[in-house]
């Protein structure tokens, strides 16, 4: 029988690749699958251009709500369902409800991890920016991008571009991102731990009007709250 320690731990590794995957917010391995489908001739957009590209792409981003599926292979694996929503600068909402209930809630100030299971409720202070992790593509400011990220698009003619951080400190090696129709419906990160998270997003919805409240977090009575 798993203990709480050992519970908790798990669930916690879970719960940060949810939020790296947003986030960002991110997928099998999906990077390779597409690679496979593009033209052997299709050359690679340089840097400057990956950059441009990607930019515009996040900066007609200003809000977004999708359900997603999200599945982590490694020492950590499973699959995980819910829904998320994104609005900049920095409000970001991910919510897992199945096969257990978790949420993750950050308005550019702080971050709330709310654990039903575990009835514990987790309070961060976070940075403006997010720092080098995934969740500054879809919440943050897109022009900040290259200066945390090296971004490449294997191919030109394709919105698929890989993403590899700056920062040594960054919990993660790279972070690939599919478009289509101008909308983000997948996004694949390989961690520091060797685990590869995929986060395919689904009844995607862009640019709706979200209410604030969805991205606040007032405890519920009883749950132990932990500030970090």
């Amino acid at each position: 029988m798993m203990n709480l320690s050992t519970k908790k731990s798990t669930k916690q590794k879970m719960m940060s690749g949810a939020l790296a995957g947003v986030l960002m917010t991110s997928l099998g391995i999906a990077a390779p699958m597409i690679a496979l489908t593009q033209t052997a001739t299709a050359a690679p957009a340089d840097n400057l251009t990956a950059a441009k590209r990607l930019n515009k792409l996040l900066t007609n981003t200003k809000s977004m709500t999708a359900n997603f599926s999200q599945t982590t292979k490694g020492a950590s694996s499973g699959t995980f369902k819910g829904s998320m929503s994104v609005q900049r600068p920095n409000n970001f909402r991910w919510e897992t409800k199945s096969p257990s209930e978790q949420l993750i809630v950050a308005n550019g100030n702080s971050m709330w991890i709310y654990d039903k299971d575990l009835e514990q409720a987790t309070k961060q202070n976070v940075d403006s920016q997010v720092g080098n992790t995934p969740a500054l593509l879809l919440s943050g400011d897109p022009s900040k991008i290259d200066q945390n990220f090296k971004i490449t698009q294997p191919y030109s003619n394709k919105n698929y571009y890989v993403l590899y951080p700056k920062s040594d400190n960054a919990s993660f090696k790279s972070l690939s991102m599919s478009f289509s129709g101008g909308k983000p419906v997948m996004m694949v990160l390989n961690d520091t731990l060797g685990q590869t998270t995929s986060i395919k997003f689904s009844s995607i919805k862009m640019n709706p009007s979200i209410g604030s409240s969805q991205f606040k977090f007032t405890p519920p009575k009883g749950v132990d709250v932990i500030n970090q």
